[in-house]
């Protein structure tokens, strides 16, 4: 294949201002203000703690951010192979100015000190959003966020319902859900009204849409006609909290997600969903390192969710490779499944190359969310998406340029609709 071709494409889709569907941005305070902030990223520190860093020698409170940063130096030699040191360098050039070919415990200090001046500088933010070529980051929000003091129009709010699905139980969700509603839950109705207030705060805040993170075994049901049974279950859980039955928690958990579905379906927000993850996997592993996949699922656990609302556009990611092709599967058939980026283990360029490919070779090309950061600052959005308009502008090169014969514009064209334009079209951006 034509190297030039290939840079003459990855050019192209490196020029296209950018949305980026899904992140976790902290929108009062975006971007880092060190090294040790981007160095406790999880991708980092559970590789450091995988490669046999003591996890206390990272999570030990009150340490300084330069000590930090030193510890992680230790080991972090053992990465440099990793697509995800690739990206910390690469950020660190492009942002920082660094100009050398390795990052490591001989040198590091520099580093440091030149993201320092460069994150005490004025505007950095918008620097950092002007390099990435971003205009406009999704968010993550709790359904409690007071969704205030920050530019709606920069960073979208997304309403997040895991806790409203899975952890009801708690009371401090349910005293969340009360204060922020104001709606005192004893009676199913008063749980749909909440839900109704959160939707329309959301909505009026200029939210595009909701999202969740689901286990595998969680299968959605509606729940329309066992009215009295569910009313059994929310006492229970209201006059036991955790102690409630495992029964009736997951019976409310399967109300309450569908009725959160049937107001994303009246709002007109489409329905992140996010599937397969596993929780507390390896529970001594470090904060955010203790989850993974779990292939014992399949999509037909939404089956009748997918049919129960056509109208409801349901944007999926995968956390694992090996569910890519019933993804696609799914995608093929039912008008409102999506495919929605390249989720955690998912994304490295082996299995998103393979990913893409299967998603661009069976899926109509207005159903295809290219990519999203998935990142806690904004710094690690310039990387992530390189690496991915790069294997874009591969695939586009060999598979449909050279494969198919298509023109440069042609491929182009796709490129830009994958990357830009089905995310303004789908969220209304």
């Amino acid at each position: 294949m034509s190297d030039s071709l290939q840079l003459r494409l990855y050019n192209e889709l490196d020029s296209i201002v950018l949305i980026d569907s899904h992140s976790h941005i902290n929108p009062h305070a975006p971007t880092a203000n060190s090294l040790a902030d981007l160095l406790g990223y999880h991708y980092y520190t559970e590789l450091a703690h995988s490669s046999g860093m003591d996890k206390q020698l990272i999570e030990e409170p009150d340490i300084s951010p330069r000590e930090k940063v030193e510890r992680l130096f230790e080991h972090l030699c053992n990465i440099d192979n990793t697509v995800q040191w690739s990206w910390f360098v690469e950020l660190s050039r492009e942002l920082f100015g660094f100009e050398g070919d390795q990052i490591d415990k001989t040198n590091w200090e520099s580093v440091f000190d030149l993201a320092e001046s460069k994150m005490s500088g004025e505007n950095w933010e918008d620097q950092v959003l002007e390099a990435s070529n971003v205009e406009m980051v999704f968010l993550t929000n709790d359904f409690d966020d007071p969704l205030e003091g920050f530019d709606s129009q920069r960073y979208v709010p997304c309403l997040r319902t895991d806790d409203l699905v899975f952890h009801l139980a708690q009371p401090k969700v349910r005293e969340r859900l009360e204060k922020s509603t104001g709606c005192t839950l004893g009676k199913l109705s008063d749980l749909k009204q909440s839900l109704e207030v959160l939707f329309l705060r959301f909505k009026q805040r200029g939210a595009k849409a909701c999202a969740i993170s689901l286990p595998p075994w969680f299968s959605p049901k509606c729940h329309l006609g066992t009215s009295h049974s569910a009313q059994i279950a929310l006492d229970d859980i209201i006059q036991l909290g955790q102690d409630a039955s495992e029964p009736n928690k997951k019976l409310i958990a399967e109300w309450v997600f569908w009725n959160i579905a049937e107001f994303a379906d009246a709002f007109k927000m489409p329905f992140d969903l996010m599937i397969g993850v596993n929780r507390r996997v390896y529970p001594m592993g470090v904060f955010q390192g203790q989850d993974l996949y779990d292939s014992r699922l399949s999509l037909i656990q939404y089956a009748d969710l997918f049919n129960a609302f056509p109208n409801l556009l349901f944007p999926i990611s995968v956390l694992a490779s090996v569910t890519n092709q019933e993804l696609v599967d799914y995608a093929w058939i039912f008008p409102n499944v999506l495919t929605h980026g390249h989720w955690w283990y998912s994304n490295t360029p082996n299995y998103i190359r393979h990913d893409l490919r299967g998603r661009m070779e069976a899926i109509p090309r207005n159903k295809q969310l290219g990519y999203y950061s998935d990142a806690y600052k904004l710094e690690f959005i310039l990387p992530k998406f390189r690496m991915y308009k790069r294997i874009l502008a591969d695939v586009l090169a060999s598979d449909f340029c050279q494969g198919r014969g298509w023109t440069e514009e042609r491929a182009i064209d796709l490129g830009k609709q994958i990357l830009r334009g089905n995310v303004e079209q789908i969220f209304g951006s």
